[in-house]
Protein backbone atom coordinates (compact mmCIF):
# COMPACT_ATOMS: atom_id res chain seq x y z
CA UNK A 1 0.00 0.00 0.00
CA UNK A 2 1.63 3.50 -0.88
CA UNK A 3 2.14 5.74 1.70
CA UNK A 4 1.65 9.44 1.44
CA UNK A 5 3.75 11.98 -0.20
CA UNK A 6 4.10 13.68 3.28
CA UNK A 7 6.90 16.23 2.92
CA UNK A 8 4.75 17.42 -0.26
CA UNK A 9 2.12 17.74 1.44
CA UNK A 10 3.08 19.74 4.29
CA UNK A 11 4.41 22.27 2.07
CA UNK A 12 0.88 22.27 0.34
CA UNK A 13 -0.12 22.74 3.52
CA UNK A 14 2.55 25.78 4.40
CA UNK A 15 1.53 27.51 0.95
CA UNK A 16 -2.36 27.48 2.27
CA UNK A 17 -2.03 28.88 5.30
CA UNK A 18 0.48 31.73 4.05
CA UNK A 19 -2.40 32.38 1.67
CA UNK A 20 -4.67 32.60 4.66
CA UNK A 21 -2.11 34.88 7.08
CA UNK A 22 -2.42 37.42 3.70
CA UNK A 23 -5.66 37.84 4.30
CA UNK A 24 -6.42 37.74 8.27
CA UNK A 25 -2.83 39.65 8.69
CA UNK A 26 -1.76 38.48 11.91
CA UNK A 27 0.22 41.80 12.63
CA UNK A 28 -3.23 43.52 12.51
CA UNK A 29 -4.82 41.02 14.47
CA UNK A 30 -2.27 41.56 17.27
CA UNK A 31 -2.97 45.74 16.89
CA UNK A 32 -6.66 45.11 16.82
CA UNK A 33 -6.33 42.66 20.33
CA UNK A 34 -3.87 45.68 22.28
CA UNK A 35 -6.59 48.16 21.51
CA UNK A 36 -9.90 46.29 22.38
CA UNK A 37 -7.81 44.95 25.38
CA UNK A 38 -6.77 48.72 26.31
CA UNK A 39 -10.82 49.79 26.01
CA UNK A 40 -11.95 46.39 27.80
CA UNK A 41 -9.83 47.51 30.87
CA UNK A 42 -11.27 50.83 31.16
CA UNK A 43 -12.49 51.64 34.46
CA UNK A 44 -16.02 53.24 33.21
CA UNK A 45 -16.50 50.40 30.46
CA UNK A 46 -19.78 49.36 31.57
CA UNK A 47 -21.27 52.35 32.32
CA UNK A 48 -22.53 51.13 29.17
CA UNK A 49 -23.19 47.84 29.27
CA UNK A 50 -24.68 47.18 25.18
CA UNK A 51 -20.85 48.79 24.21
CA UNK A 52 -19.14 46.71 26.53
CA UNK A 53 -20.16 43.62 25.31
CA UNK A 54 -19.63 44.81 22.16
CA UNK A 55 -16.29 45.11 22.89
CA UNK A 56 -15.36 42.15 24.91
CA UNK A 57 -17.26 39.70 22.32
CA UNK A 58 -15.18 42.00 19.79
CA UNK A 59 -12.21 40.93 21.83
CA UNK A 60 -12.75 37.65 22.17
CA UNK A 61 -13.51 36.75 18.25
CA UNK A 62 -10.41 39.12 16.83
CA UNK A 63 -8.16 36.73 20.01
CA UNK A 64 -9.75 33.79 18.49
CA UNK A 65 -8.76 34.22 15.18
CA UNK A 66 -5.51 34.96 15.60
CA UNK A 67 -5.40 31.70 17.74
CA UNK A 68 -6.74 29.81 14.85
CA UNK A 69 -4.20 31.27 12.68
CA UNK A 70 -0.88 30.28 15.32
CA UNK A 71 -2.12 26.97 16.34
CA UNK A 72 -2.17 25.63 13.16
CA UNK A 73 1.10 27.04 12.11
CA UNK A 74 2.24 24.78 15.11
CA UNK A 75 0.41 21.83 14.53
CA UNK A 76 2.04 22.10 10.44
CA UNK A 77 5.48 22.24 12.42
CA UNK A 78 4.46 19.21 14.96
CA UNK A 79 2.99 17.63 11.57
CA UNK A 80 6.33 17.70 9.59
CA UNK A 81 8.60 16.84 13.17
CA UNK A 82 6.32 13.82 13.21
CA UNK A 83 7.11 12.98 9.21
CA UNK A 84 10.34 13.34 9.69
CA UNK A 85 10.44 11.06 12.77
CA UNK A 86 8.40 8.38 10.90
CA UNK A 87 10.84 8.46 8.05
CA UNK A 88 13.88 8.40 10.03
CA UNK A 89 12.63 4.82 12.02
CA UNK A 90 10.93 3.51 8.90
CA UNK A 91 7.95 3.44 11.38
CA UNK A 92 4.12 2.68 10.13
CA UNK A 93 2.81 3.41 13.03
CA UNK A 94 4.23 6.79 13.00
CA UNK A 95 4.03 7.06 9.09
CA UNK A 96 0.07 6.42 9.78
CA UNK A 97 -0.39 8.85 12.73
CA UNK A 98 1.19 11.33 10.66
CA UNK A 99 -1.05 10.97 7.96
CA UNK A 100 -4.15 10.89 10.28
CA UNK A 101 -3.20 14.64 11.58
CA UNK A 102 -2.74 15.51 8.01
CA UNK A 103 -5.94 14.79 6.92
CA UNK A 104 -7.69 17.04 9.85
CA UNK A 105 -5.25 19.99 10.04
CA UNK A 106 -6.56 20.41 5.98
CA UNK A 107 -9.82 19.74 7.39
CA UNK A 108 -9.16 22.86 9.85
CA UNK A 109 -7.43 25.01 6.64
CA UNK A 110 -10.29 24.51 4.77
CA UNK A 111 -12.40 25.62 7.50
CA UNK A 112 -10.37 28.66 8.07
CA UNK A 113 -9.80 29.42 4.28
CA UNK A 114 -13.50 29.99 3.83
CA UNK A 115 -13.56 32.71 6.84
CA UNK A 116 -10.87 34.37 4.74
CA UNK A 117 -13.63 34.46 2.01
CA UNK A 118 -16.16 36.39 3.95
CA UNK A 119 -14.50 40.43 2.97
CA UNK A 120 -17.91 41.97 2.08
CA UNK A 121 -18.46 45.37 3.18
CA UNK A 122 -21.09 44.33 6.35
CA UNK A 123 -19.60 40.37 6.79
CA UNK A 124 -18.15 41.04 9.66
CA UNK A 125 -21.34 42.53 11.57
CA UNK A 126 -23.51 40.92 13.78
CA UNK A 127 -27.01 39.60 12.23
CA UNK A 128 -30.50 40.30 12.26
CA UNK A 129 -32.36 36.84 11.15
CA UNK A 130 -36.20 36.75 10.31
CA UNK A 131 -37.98 33.74 9.47
CA UNK A 132 -41.51 33.99 7.78
CA UNK A 133 -44.37 30.94 7.58
CA UNK A 134 -45.15 30.65 3.87
CA UNK A 135 -47.45 28.27 1.85
CA UNK A 136 -48.39 25.22 3.82
CA UNK A 137 -50.88 26.67 6.46
CA UNK A 138 -49.84 25.00 9.63
CA UNK A 139 -47.38 23.05 8.55
CA UNK A 140 -45.39 26.04 7.27
CA UNK A 141 -45.73 28.29 10.59
CA UNK A 142 -44.59 24.37 12.55
CA UNK A 143 -41.84 24.66 9.98
CA UNK A 144 -40.85 28.48 10.85
CA UNK A 145 -40.60 27.09 14.39
CA UNK A 146 -37.71 24.47 13.63
CA UNK A 147 -35.99 26.48 11.74
CA UNK A 148 -35.59 29.07 14.67
CA UNK A 149 -34.45 26.50 17.05
CA UNK A 150 -32.08 24.72 14.45
CA UNK A 151 -30.34 28.71 13.88
CA UNK A 152 -30.46 29.08 17.68
CA UNK A 153 -28.90 25.70 18.34
CA UNK A 154 -26.51 26.21 15.41
CA UNK A 155 -25.53 29.45 17.46
CA UNK A 156 -25.68 27.58 20.31
CA UNK A 157 -22.96 24.78 19.50
CA UNK A 158 -20.15 27.84 18.70
CA UNK A 159 -21.31 29.98 22.04
CA UNK A 160 -22.83 32.58 19.66
CA UNK A 161 -24.89 35.04 21.98
CA UNK A 162 -28.72 35.20 20.48
CA UNK A 163 -30.88 37.49 21.36
CA UNK A 164 -34.95 36.77 20.37
CA UNK A 165 -36.54 40.50 19.41
CA UNK A 166 -39.91 39.88 18.15
CA UNK A 167 -42.34 36.54 18.21
CA UNK A 168 -45.63 36.40 16.08
CA UNK A 169 -47.32 33.09 17.12
CA UNK A 170 -49.69 31.15 14.40
CA UNK A 171 -53.21 30.24 16.02
CA UNK A 172 -53.03 26.77 16.30
CA UNK A 173 -49.29 26.01 16.28
CA UNK A 174 -46.26 27.19 15.40
CA UNK A 175 -44.90 30.97 14.43
CA UNK A 176 -46.12 33.40 11.80
CA UNK A 177 -42.59 35.24 11.86
CA UNK A 178 -39.72 35.50 14.19
CA UNK A 179 -36.96 37.81 14.28
CA UNK A 180 -33.66 37.21 16.10
CA UNK A 181 -30.29 38.86 16.80
CA UNK A 182 -26.95 36.20 16.57
CA UNK A 183 -24.19 39.26 18.34
CA UNK A 184 -20.93 38.14 17.58
CA UNK A 185 -18.40 39.52 14.78
CA UNK A 186 -18.90 37.90 11.41
CA UNK A 187 -22.28 36.35 11.93
CA UNK A 188 -23.99 38.12 9.03
CA UNK A 189 -21.47 36.85 6.61
CA UNK A 190 -21.78 33.25 7.77
CA UNK A 191 -25.61 33.40 8.22
CA UNK A 192 -26.66 35.63 4.98
CA UNK A 193 -26.18 32.36 2.50
CA UNK A 194 -29.00 31.24 4.06
CA UNK A 195 -31.62 33.74 2.87
CA UNK A 196 -34.19 32.94 0.74
CA UNK A 197 -37.50 30.48 0.94
CA UNK A 198 -36.66 27.12 2.93
CA UNK A 199 -39.24 24.13 1.78
CA UNK A 200 -40.39 21.16 3.94
CA UNK A 201 -41.49 18.15 2.50
CA UNK A 202 -43.00 15.05 5.50
CA UNK A 203 -46.03 13.71 6.58
CA UNK A 204 -47.81 15.93 8.04
CA UNK A 205 -48.32 15.62 12.10
CA UNK A 206 -51.78 18.27 11.67
CA UNK A 207 -53.21 15.37 9.07
CA UNK A 208 -55.63 13.07 10.04
CA UNK A 209 -55.39 11.20 7.23
CA UNK A 210 -51.46 11.37 7.72
CA UNK A 211 -50.62 12.39 4.50
CA UNK A 212 -47.27 14.41 2.07
CA UNK A 213 -47.20 18.22 2.83
CA UNK A 214 -45.00 20.37 1.16
CA UNK A 215 -44.45 24.06 3.20
CA UNK A 216 -42.55 26.37 2.93
CA UNK A 217 -40.66 29.50 5.19
CA UNK A 218 -38.77 32.37 4.36
CA UNK A 219 -35.47 33.45 5.87
CA UNK A 220 -34.38 37.19 5.84
CA UNK A 221 -30.28 38.13 6.79
CA UNK A 222 -29.68 41.77 7.39
CA UNK A 223 -26.62 43.04 8.72
CA UNK A 224 -27.17 44.71 12.16
CA UNK A 225 -26.92 48.70 11.66
CA UNK A 226 -23.89 50.60 13.60
CA UNK A 227 -23.63 53.85 14.69
CA UNK A 228 -21.16 54.96 11.82
CA UNK A 229 -23.60 53.95 8.81
CA UNK A 230 -25.22 57.37 9.23
CA UNK A 231 -29.14 56.02 7.91
CA UNK A 232 -31.39 58.60 8.96
CA UNK A 233 -34.42 58.04 9.19
CA UNK A 234 -36.84 61.63 9.78
CA UNK A 235 -39.74 61.31 12.27
CA UNK A 236 -41.91 62.87 9.52
CA UNK A 237 -41.05 59.41 7.57
CA UNK A 238 -41.95 56.77 10.12
CA UNK A 239 -45.80 56.11 11.52
CA UNK A 240 -45.02 54.59 15.64
CA UNK A 241 -47.55 52.72 16.99
CA UNK A 242 -48.05 51.03 20.56
CA UNK A 243 -49.38 47.74 21.66
CA UNK A 244 -49.60 45.32 24.19
CA UNK A 245 -47.38 42.20 23.77
CA UNK A 246 -49.14 39.09 23.51
CA UNK A 247 -47.84 35.36 23.78
CA UNK A 248 -49.31 32.14 22.55
CA UNK A 249 -52.99 31.82 21.95
CA UNK A 250 -53.32 35.82 22.50
CA UNK A 251 -52.42 35.17 26.25
CA UNK A 252 -51.78 38.74 27.83
CA UNK A 253 -47.59 38.69 29.12
CA UNK A 254 -47.84 42.48 29.31
CA UNK A 255 -50.37 44.84 31.17
CA UNK A 256 -48.80 47.87 29.61
CA UNK A 257 -48.42 48.97 25.81
CA UNK A 258 -44.69 48.03 25.68
CA UNK A 259 -44.71 46.41 22.27
CA UNK A 260 -43.98 48.69 19.16
CA UNK A 261 -44.41 48.76 15.62
CA UNK A 262 -42.70 51.35 13.36
CA UNK A 263 -44.24 51.90 9.60
CA UNK A 264 -41.42 53.43 7.33
CA UNK A 265 -43.93 55.50 4.75
CA UNK A 266 -41.76 56.01 1.69
CA UNK A 267 -40.65 52.10 1.74
CA UNK A 268 -43.77 50.49 3.54
CA UNK A 269 -41.53 48.73 5.55
CA UNK A 270 -43.17 47.44 9.12
CA UNK A 271 -40.70 46.19 12.13
CA UNK A 272 -42.11 45.18 15.21
CA UNK A 273 -41.09 44.73 19.20
CA UNK A 274 -42.26 43.18 21.94
CA UNK A 275 -39.82 41.34 23.77
CA UNK A 276 -38.17 44.24 25.35
CA UNK A 277 -39.56 44.76 28.81
CA UNK A 278 -40.26 49.18 28.45
CA UNK A 279 -41.46 50.66 24.91
CA UNK A 280 -38.53 52.75 25.22
CA UNK A 281 -36.58 49.07 24.57
CA UNK A 282 -38.30 48.13 22.07
CA UNK A 283 -38.58 51.23 19.73
CA UNK A 284 -35.06 51.55 20.12
CA UNK A 285 -34.53 47.99 19.27
CA UNK A 286 -37.31 48.39 16.19
CA UNK A 287 -35.40 51.10 15.20
CA UNK A 288 -32.34 49.50 14.82
CA UNK A 289 -33.59 47.22 12.62
CA UNK A 290 -35.64 49.47 10.47
CA UNK A 291 -32.24 51.19 9.48
CA UNK A 292 -30.64 47.40 9.09
CA UNK A 293 -33.73 47.28 6.82
CA UNK A 294 -33.02 50.40 4.92
CA UNK A 295 -29.09 49.88 4.62
CA UNK A 296 -29.63 46.65 2.96
CA UNK A 297 -32.79 48.24 0.76
CA UNK A 298 -29.55 50.76 -0.13
CA UNK A 299 -27.29 48.17 -1.00
CA UNK A 300 -29.92 46.63 -3.25
CA UNK A 301 -30.67 49.22 -5.25
CA UNK A 302 -26.90 50.15 -5.74
CA UNK A 303 -26.47 46.88 -6.88
CA UNK A 304 -29.52 47.02 -9.04
CA UNK A 305 -27.98 50.32 -10.69
CA UNK A 306 -24.49 48.04 -11.45
CA UNK A 307 -25.88 45.83 -12.94
CA UNK A 308 -27.90 47.84 -15.13
CA UNK A 309 -25.10 49.93 -16.30
CA UNK A 310 -22.99 47.00 -16.96
CA UNK A 311 -26.14 45.27 -18.44
CA UNK A 312 -25.16 42.22 -16.49
CA UNK A 313 -27.94 39.40 -15.95
CA UNK A 314 -26.86 36.59 -13.88
CA UNK A 315 -29.06 34.64 -12.53
CA UNK A 316 -29.65 35.65 -8.94
CA UNK A 317 -30.00 32.60 -6.13
CA UNK A 318 -34.17 32.20 -7.04
CA UNK A 319 -36.74 31.67 -4.62
CA UNK A 320 -36.35 27.82 -3.51
CA UNK A 321 -32.83 27.49 -2.21
CA UNK A 322 -32.90 24.30 0.20
CA UNK A 323 -35.27 21.37 0.69
CA UNK A 324 -35.65 19.35 3.50
CA UNK A 325 -37.26 15.75 2.79
CA UNK A 326 -38.41 13.64 5.63
CA UNK A 327 -40.37 11.30 3.08
CA UNK A 328 -40.42 9.33 1.54
CA UNK A 329 -36.64 9.63 2.13
CA UNK A 330 -34.54 11.38 4.59
CA UNK A 331 -32.06 14.41 3.11
CA UNK A 332 -31.33 17.74 3.26
CA UNK A 333 -30.14 19.46 -0.21
CA UNK A 334 -28.72 23.44 -0.89
CA UNK A 335 -29.95 23.60 -4.63
CA UNK A 336 -27.20 26.31 -5.18
CA UNK A 337 -24.23 24.21 -3.83
CA UNK A 338 -25.43 21.13 -4.08
CA UNK A 339 -24.34 20.06 -0.94
CA UNK A 340 -26.81 17.52 0.73
CA UNK A 341 -26.77 15.33 3.83
CA UNK A 342 -28.81 12.06 4.87
CA UNK A 343 -29.02 13.29 8.30
CA UNK A 344 -31.77 15.36 8.48
CA UNK A 345 -32.19 15.55 12.54
CA UNK A 346 -28.63 16.90 12.85
CA UNK A 347 -29.21 19.34 10.46
CA UNK A 348 -32.13 20.15 12.35
CA UNK A 349 -30.07 19.95 15.88
CA UNK A 350 -28.10 23.22 14.66
CA UNK A 351 -25.37 21.07 12.38
CA UNK A 352 -25.03 23.52 9.42
CA UNK A 353 -21.52 24.41 9.51
CA UNK A 354 -21.28 22.53 5.72
CA UNK A 355 -24.42 24.57 4.26
CA UNK A 356 -22.65 27.43 5.35
CA UNK A 357 -19.23 26.69 4.29
CA UNK A 358 -20.49 25.54 1.11
CA UNK A 359 -22.66 28.64 0.49
CA UNK A 360 -19.72 31.00 0.98
CA UNK A 361 -17.49 28.82 -1.26
CA UNK A 362 -20.41 29.16 -3.85
CA UNK A 363 -21.31 32.98 -3.29
CA UNK A 364 -17.69 33.65 -4.20
CA UNK A 365 -17.16 31.19 -7.12
CA UNK A 366 -16.64 33.18 -10.60
CA UNK A 367 -19.88 31.90 -12.00
CA UNK A 368 -21.52 33.84 -9.10
CA UNK A 369 -18.78 36.81 -8.16
CA UNK A 370 -20.46 39.92 -8.59
CA UNK A 371 -17.64 41.84 -7.93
Amino acid sequence: MATTDLPAEIKALRNTLASIEAVSDPARLETKIAELSQAAAAPDLWDDPEHAQQVTSTLSATQAELDRVRVLGARIDDLEALAELAAEEDDAETQAEAEAELVAIRKDLEALEVRTLLSGEYDARDAVVTIRSGAGGVDAADFAQMLLRMYLRWAERHGYPTKVLDTSYAEEAGLKSVTFEVKVPYAYGNLSVEAGTHRLVRISPFDNQGRRQTSFAAVEVIPLIEQTDHIDVPESDVKIDVFRSSGPGGQSVNTTDSAVRITHLPTGIVVSMQDEKSQIQNRAAAMRVLQSRLLVARQQEEAAKKKELAGDIKASWGDQMRSYVLHPYQMVKDLRTEHEVGNTAAVFDGDLDGFIEAGIRWRRSPATDED
